[in-house]
Protein backbone atom coordinates (compact mmCIF):
# COMPACT_ATOMS: atom_id res chain seq x y z
CA UNK A 1 0.00 0.00 0.00
CA UNK A 2 1.25 3.51 -1.35
CA UNK A 3 0.81 6.40 1.81
CA UNK A 4 -0.35 9.49 0.03
CA UNK A 5 2.33 12.70 -0.18
CA UNK A 6 2.10 14.52 3.08
CA UNK A 7 3.46 17.57 4.78
CA UNK A 8 7.02 17.41 6.00
CA UNK A 9 6.79 20.02 8.92
CA UNK A 10 9.24 23.44 8.75
CA UNK A 11 12.56 23.18 7.44
CA UNK A 12 14.83 26.15 8.53
CA UNK A 13 14.81 29.36 8.22
CA UNK A 14 10.45 28.35 9.40
CA UNK A 15 11.79 26.09 11.94
CA UNK A 16 13.12 28.41 14.06
CA UNK A 17 10.17 30.85 13.02
CA UNK A 18 7.68 28.05 14.70
CA UNK A 19 10.07 27.69 17.69
CA UNK A 20 9.51 31.35 18.70
CA UNK A 21 5.84 31.76 18.47
CA UNK A 22 4.55 34.47 20.42
CA UNK A 23 1.47 33.24 23.01
CA UNK A 24 -0.93 34.78 25.52
CA UNK A 25 1.34 37.53 26.72
CA UNK A 26 1.24 38.82 23.02
CA UNK A 27 -2.17 37.08 22.03
CA UNK A 28 -4.99 38.35 24.96
CA UNK A 29 -6.87 35.68 25.78
CA UNK A 30 -9.94 37.17 26.09
CA UNK A 31 -9.80 37.75 22.16
CA UNK A 32 -7.78 34.89 21.27
CA UNK A 33 -8.29 31.03 21.75
CA UNK A 34 -5.27 30.35 22.83
CA UNK A 35 -5.39 27.82 24.54
CA UNK A 36 -5.62 25.55 21.32
CA UNK A 37 -2.77 26.62 20.23
CA UNK A 38 -0.87 28.36 17.01
CA UNK A 39 -1.74 27.24 13.94
CA UNK A 40 1.28 28.53 11.16
CA UNK A 41 0.61 27.47 7.68
CA UNK A 42 -0.15 24.95 4.68
CA UNK A 43 1.35 24.81 1.46
CA UNK A 44 4.47 24.68 0.52
CA UNK A 45 7.67 25.66 2.36
CA UNK A 46 10.61 24.78 0.10
CA UNK A 47 10.95 27.78 -2.09
CA UNK A 48 8.44 26.89 -4.78
CA UNK A 49 5.28 29.01 -3.88
CA UNK A 50 4.78 31.03 -6.66
CA UNK A 51 1.28 32.39 -4.82
CA UNK A 52 1.24 33.56 -1.00
CA UNK A 53 -2.09 33.68 0.23
CA UNK A 54 -2.72 35.57 3.68
CA UNK A 55 -6.30 34.54 5.43
CA UNK A 56 -7.48 35.67 8.78
CA UNK A 57 -7.57 33.16 11.78
CA UNK A 58 -7.85 29.90 12.10
CA UNK A 59 -11.28 28.55 12.91
CA UNK A 60 -12.64 24.92 14.21
CA UNK A 61 -11.48 22.20 11.41
CA UNK A 62 -7.82 23.79 11.23
CA UNK A 63 -7.73 23.38 15.20
CA UNK A 64 -7.94 19.85 14.65
CA UNK A 65 -5.93 19.61 11.15
CA UNK A 66 -3.03 21.93 12.29
CA UNK A 67 -2.51 23.68 9.25
CA UNK A 68 -4.82 26.81 8.37
CA UNK A 69 -7.37 27.01 5.20
CA UNK A 70 -8.79 23.15 5.37
CA UNK A 71 -12.30 24.25 5.72
CA UNK A 72 -15.46 25.87 3.97
CA UNK A 73 -13.13 28.40 3.49
CA UNK A 74 -10.20 26.73 2.85
CA UNK A 75 -12.32 24.73 0.32
CA UNK A 76 -13.12 27.86 -1.72
CA UNK A 77 -9.87 28.82 -1.82
CA UNK A 78 -8.47 25.59 -2.83
CA UNK A 79 -10.78 25.70 -6.31
CA UNK A 80 -9.37 29.33 -6.39
CA UNK A 81 -5.91 28.27 -6.57
CA UNK A 82 -7.21 25.25 -9.39
CA UNK A 83 -8.14 28.00 -11.47
CA UNK A 84 -4.95 29.45 -11.50
CA UNK A 85 -3.30 26.19 -12.79
CA UNK A 86 -1.74 25.58 -8.83
CA UNK A 87 -1.72 22.42 -7.06
CA UNK A 88 1.62 22.71 -5.55
CA UNK A 89 3.06 25.94 -6.00
CA UNK A 90 1.20 28.24 -3.27
CA UNK A 91 1.83 28.61 0.27
CA UNK A 92 -0.73 30.41 3.00
CA UNK A 93 -0.30 31.58 6.48
CA UNK A 94 -3.11 33.85 8.51
CA UNK A 95 -2.63 37.33 10.01
CA UNK A 96 -3.48 35.69 13.02
CA UNK A 97 -1.74 32.51 14.86
CA UNK A 98 -4.87 31.55 16.94
CA UNK A 99 -8.61 31.82 16.95
CA UNK A 100 -10.46 34.98 17.42
CA UNK A 101 -12.51 35.09 19.72
CA UNK A 102 -15.34 37.55 20.01
CA UNK A 103 -16.32 39.82 17.17
CA UNK A 104 -13.93 42.40 18.47
CA UNK A 105 -10.67 40.19 18.84
CA UNK A 106 -9.00 40.73 15.55
CA UNK A 107 -9.83 44.28 14.93
CA UNK A 108 -8.90 45.10 18.37
CA UNK A 109 -5.40 43.70 17.78
CA UNK A 110 -4.42 43.67 14.25
CA UNK A 111 -2.05 46.34 14.78
CA UNK A 112 -0.73 45.56 18.20
CA UNK A 113 3.73 45.56 17.67
CA UNK A 114 3.98 41.89 19.05
CA UNK A 115 1.15 40.44 16.73
CA UNK A 116 2.20 42.41 13.77
CA UNK A 117 6.02 41.94 13.84
CA UNK A 118 5.61 37.84 14.03
CA UNK A 119 3.43 38.39 11.16
CA UNK A 120 5.88 40.32 9.35
CA UNK A 121 8.41 37.70 9.96
CA UNK A 122 6.98 35.12 8.24
CA UNK A 123 5.88 37.32 5.19
CA UNK A 124 9.46 38.36 4.60
CA UNK A 125 11.06 35.08 5.77
CA UNK A 126 8.50 33.44 2.50
CA UNK A 127 8.87 36.08 -0.33
CA UNK A 128 12.56 36.04 0.51
CA UNK A 129 12.83 32.24 0.24
CA UNK A 130 10.29 31.36 -2.79
CA UNK A 131 9.21 33.29 -6.00
CA UNK A 132 5.64 34.87 -4.89
CA UNK A 133 4.80 36.84 -7.87
CA UNK A 134 1.36 37.72 -6.53
CA UNK A 135 -0.08 37.59 -3.12
CA UNK A 136 -3.95 37.18 -2.56
CA UNK A 137 -5.19 38.46 0.89
CA UNK A 138 -8.95 37.25 2.22
CA UNK A 139 -10.90 40.06 3.42
CA UNK A 140 -10.00 43.65 5.50
CA UNK A 141 -8.01 42.21 7.89
CA UNK A 142 -5.37 40.71 6.26
CA UNK A 143 -5.70 43.56 3.48
CA UNK A 144 -4.41 45.82 6.90
CA UNK A 145 -1.89 43.13 7.76
CA UNK A 146 -0.41 43.05 4.65
CA UNK A 147 -0.53 46.99 4.14
CA UNK A 148 1.74 46.83 7.39
CA UNK A 149 4.18 44.52 5.97
CA UNK A 150 4.28 46.91 3.31
CA UNK A 151 5.41 49.44 5.35
CA UNK A 152 8.59 47.28 6.16
CA UNK A 153 11.85 47.32 4.09
CA UNK A 154 11.24 44.10 2.55
CA UNK A 155 7.71 44.82 2.03
CA UNK A 156 8.43 48.15 0.32
CA UNK A 157 10.84 46.18 -1.71
CA UNK A 158 8.03 43.76 -3.06
CA UNK A 159 6.90 44.32 -6.68
CA UNK A 160 4.56 41.29 -6.99
CA UNK A 161 0.59 41.76 -7.74
CA UNK A 162 -1.57 42.09 -5.07
CA UNK A 163 -4.66 41.06 -5.17
CA UNK A 164 -7.56 42.04 -2.45
CA UNK A 165 -10.40 39.27 -2.08
CA UNK A 166 -13.25 38.98 -0.13
CA UNK A 167 -13.03 36.37 2.24
CA UNK A 168 -14.32 32.84 1.33
CA UNK A 169 -17.02 32.86 3.99
CA UNK A 170 -18.41 36.46 3.11
CA UNK A 171 -21.63 34.96 2.01
CA UNK A 172 -22.11 33.33 5.52
CA UNK A 173 -21.00 36.02 7.43
CA UNK A 174 -23.02 39.31 5.28
CA UNK A 175 -26.15 36.64 5.35
CA UNK A 176 -26.20 36.13 9.05
CA UNK A 177 -27.19 39.82 9.61
CA UNK A 178 -30.57 39.75 7.44
CA UNK A 179 -29.40 42.44 5.12
CA UNK A 180 -29.19 40.45 2.20
CA UNK A 181 -29.51 36.96 1.22
CA UNK A 182 -26.78 33.94 1.34
CA UNK A 183 -27.51 33.59 -2.80
CA UNK A 184 -26.86 37.47 -3.13
CA UNK A 185 -24.09 37.62 -0.86
CA UNK A 186 -22.37 34.37 -2.73
CA UNK A 187 -23.09 35.74 -6.22
CA UNK A 188 -21.52 39.28 -5.05
CA UNK A 189 -18.29 37.03 -3.69
CA UNK A 190 -17.68 35.26 -6.96
CA UNK A 191 -18.31 38.41 -8.93
CA UNK A 192 -15.26 39.47 -6.47
CA UNK A 193 -12.87 36.82 -7.71
CA UNK A 194 -13.92 36.95 -11.15
CA UNK A 195 -12.83 40.51 -11.51
CA UNK A 196 -9.57 39.51 -9.78
CA UNK A 197 -9.09 36.27 -11.77
CA UNK A 198 -7.34 37.88 -15.18
CA UNK A 199 -4.78 39.97 -13.48
CA UNK A 200 -3.84 36.66 -10.60
CA UNK A 201 -3.63 34.02 -14.04
CA UNK A 202 -1.07 36.56 -15.86
CA UNK A 203 1.01 36.75 -12.27
CA UNK A 204 1.22 33.14 -11.70
CA UNK A 205 4.75 32.51 -14.20
CA UNK A 206 4.34 28.85 -14.37
CA UNK A 207 1.07 27.07 -13.33
CA UNK A 208 1.30 23.38 -12.24
CA UNK A 209 -1.22 22.37 -14.82
CA UNK A 210 -2.80 24.37 -17.70
CA UNK A 211 -4.73 27.22 -16.33
CA UNK A 212 -8.89 27.04 -16.17
CA UNK A 213 -9.87 29.98 -18.21
CA UNK A 214 -13.41 30.03 -17.48
CA UNK A 215 -15.54 32.34 -14.92
CA UNK A 216 -17.52 31.37 -11.82
CA UNK A 217 -21.14 31.22 -12.10
CA UNK A 218 -23.62 32.88 -9.55
CA UNK A 219 -23.12 30.10 -6.94
CA UNK A 220 -20.40 27.44 -6.09
CA UNK A 221 -20.24 24.14 -7.90
CA UNK A 222 -18.83 20.78 -6.89
CA UNK A 223 -15.97 21.16 -9.33
CA UNK A 224 -15.14 25.09 -7.33
CA UNK A 225 -14.62 22.63 -4.01
CA UNK A 226 -11.78 20.29 -4.84
CA UNK A 227 -10.67 18.62 -1.56
CA UNK A 228 -7.60 19.71 0.53
CA UNK A 229 -4.43 17.98 -0.98
CA UNK A 230 -3.25 15.48 1.62
CA UNK A 231 0.38 16.57 0.15
CA UNK A 232 -0.80 19.99 2.65
CA UNK A 233 -1.26 18.34 5.92
CA UNK A 234 0.51 16.44 8.70
CA UNK A 235 1.12 12.45 7.71
CA UNK A 236 -1.49 10.05 8.83
CA UNK A 237 -4.69 12.16 8.20
CA UNK A 238 -8.05 10.75 7.50
CA UNK A 239 -8.83 11.44 3.95
CA UNK A 240 -12.31 12.61 5.52
CA UNK A 241 -11.02 15.26 7.32
CA UNK A 242 -9.87 16.55 3.59
CA UNK A 243 -13.25 17.09 2.29
CA UNK A 244 -16.19 19.86 2.26
CA UNK A 245 -17.79 18.00 5.14
CA UNK A 246 -18.86 19.79 8.50
CA UNK A 247 -17.18 17.42 10.65
CA UNK A 248 -15.92 19.66 13.11
CA UNK A 249 -18.13 22.19 15.45
CA UNK A 250 -17.69 23.61 18.92
CA UNK A 251 -20.25 22.48 21.05
CA UNK A 252 -21.34 23.91 24.72
CA UNK A 253 -24.02 25.30 26.78
CA UNK A 254 -22.32 28.62 27.35
CA UNK A 255 -19.27 29.97 25.68
CA UNK A 256 -16.75 28.87 27.91
CA UNK A 257 -17.86 25.49 27.46
CA UNK A 258 -18.20 25.95 24.20
CA UNK A 259 -14.81 27.55 23.87
CA UNK A 260 -12.86 24.21 25.42
CA UNK A 261 -15.06 22.23 23.48
CA UNK A 262 -14.70 20.43 19.72
CA UNK A 263 -17.27 17.67 18.63
CA UNK A 264 -15.54 15.43 15.97
CA UNK A 265 -18.17 12.97 13.78
CA UNK A 266 -16.68 10.58 11.56
CA UNK A 267 -19.01 11.37 8.63
CA UNK A 268 -21.20 8.33 7.72
CA UNK A 269 -19.23 7.34 4.18
CA UNK A 270 -16.13 7.02 5.86
CA UNK A 271 -17.55 4.68 8.80
CA UNK A 272 -16.82 0.88 9.17
CA UNK A 273 -19.95 -0.72 8.04
CA UNK A 274 -22.31 -2.09 10.82
CA UNK A 275 -24.66 -5.13 10.69
CA UNK A 276 -27.18 -5.76 13.75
Amino acid sequence: MTSPPFCPGYPPPFDVLVASFPGSTVYPQDAFRVEWGPIFHRGRLDGTAQVLILGQDPAVHETVTRRILVGVAGQRVQGLLTRLGLTRSYVMVNTFLYSVFGQSGGTGHIHDPGITMYRNQWLTTLTATSPVTAVITLGTLAADAFAQWQQTPAGAAYTGHHAALLHPTFPESASSHGQTTLAAATAKLLANWNAALPALRTAVAQSDQPQDGGAYGKTFTDADLPAIPSADLPPGLPEWMRSERNWATRIGMNSDIKRATIQITVPPFARAATHS
